[in-house]
């Protein structure tokens, strides 16, 4: 068995996909090996993974774009681009404004949020 030196981390249900099946190749790896330890941080990376989609799911909008932003280090000026100025993603980052399907989906697009994380119902700050 030899090693593959392509391991990567997992964006996407491709990459999910590409890592089992390398997964698969590596099942029988002996302990001690470089065949062993792929298997391992794949192993590590899908359930890293999971997790990530698990918190996704159960999480509202706001925060799935925070937790988005914190994980590839972007800020609200890089939200502003992607929403259409910096006051529309204070505003809703604050949760004094709703997203929109618009929002939604150049969010999706531009951002790979997944739309479900976006599409769920959140309580937005009342105004006075």
């Amino acid at each position: 068995m030899k090693t593959h030196n392509n391991i990567k981390y997992i964006h996407s249900e491709k990459d999910y996909a590409d890592a089992i099946a390398l997964i698969d190749t590596l099942w029988d790896a002996q302990e001690d090996t470089p065949e062993y330890n792929e298997f391992e941080i794949l192993i590590e990376l899908l359930d890293a993974y999971e997790r990530k989609l698990q918190f996704l799911g159960s999480a509202n909008p706001v925060e799935a774009i925070k937790f988005h932003m914190w994980q590839r280090d972007l800020n609200e000026t890089d939200l502003g681009e992607v929403l259409g100025s910096l006051e529309i993603a204070e505003k809703i980052l604050s949760k004094k404004n709703k997203l929109t399907l618009t929002m939604i989906w150049k969010l999706f697009e531009q951002w790979k949020i997944p739309a479900e994380s976006l599409v769920k119902p959140y309580i937005t700050v009342p105004k006075k």
